[in-house]
């Protein structure tokens, strides 16, 4: 699996001469604790954190007067941990540890495209029935075009399959995408075309 396949998109970033009110509200508002931070061209140069945030507070108020009011260039970390949309989901896993990092942007010619938080890499190395149950069913949407032609149910890594299928192939293909799904460990066969 890679970074693709299990990033946030499209990445929600705070340019680097906004009020540092703007990432609180951003932070808030997506539930997430740091975002990529952007230049004028979009281009990555760091990360704010809700660590950053409290860092600053302690040295004193979010808001000052006037035009002497921080930006978030003015309290971001430096260019953080990167990856790129076909890196290998356990090699972030890896760099997430050895660097301490919580969150990665996944950049193309240094604009970010996507996020991987450690909640994205934790649902894809530990998945929950929970979690392989909306992948599984994600996959089955994206191969019907879109469209909710199938159901799938998972308890204890077993998934069930609900639905037709116009022919044996459809049928096959179902059956794959749900089987090969982080945490799921056996497919109930589903109901075969008539």
């Amino acid at each position: 699996m890679h970074a693709k396949d299990i990033m946030s998109a499209p990445a929600r970033t705070v340019r680097a001469d906004a009020p540092l009110e703007d990432a609180v509200a951003l932070l808030e508002e997506v539930s997430i604790t740091a975002a990529p931070v952007v230049d004028e061209h979009g281009a990555l140069i760091g990360l704010i954190s809700e660590l950053d945030l409290l860092r600053h507070q302690t040295a004193g108020p979010l808001a000052g007067e006037g035009s002497g009011a921080p930006r978030v260039g003015e309290v971001m970390s430096g260019l953080p941990v990167v990856a790129w949309p076909e890196a290998n989901v356990t090699d972030i896993a890896a760099t997430m540890v050895q660097q301490g990092a919580h969150t990665v942007p996944v950049v193309v010619d240094d604009h970010v495209v996507g996020v991987v938080s450690r909640c994205d890499v934790l649902r894809t190395i530990l998945p929950t029935d929970g979690s392989a149950q909306g992948e599984a069913q994600r996959r089955l949407d994206a191969y019907a075009g879109g469209r909710h032609r199938w159901s799938v149910t998972v308890h204890d890594g077993d998934a069930t399959i609900g639905g037709t299928f116009d022919d044996e192939t459809e049928h096959a293909v179902a059956e794959a995408l749900v089987r090969t799904t982080a945490g799921v460990a056996s497919v109930h066969p589903a109901e075969p075309p008539a």
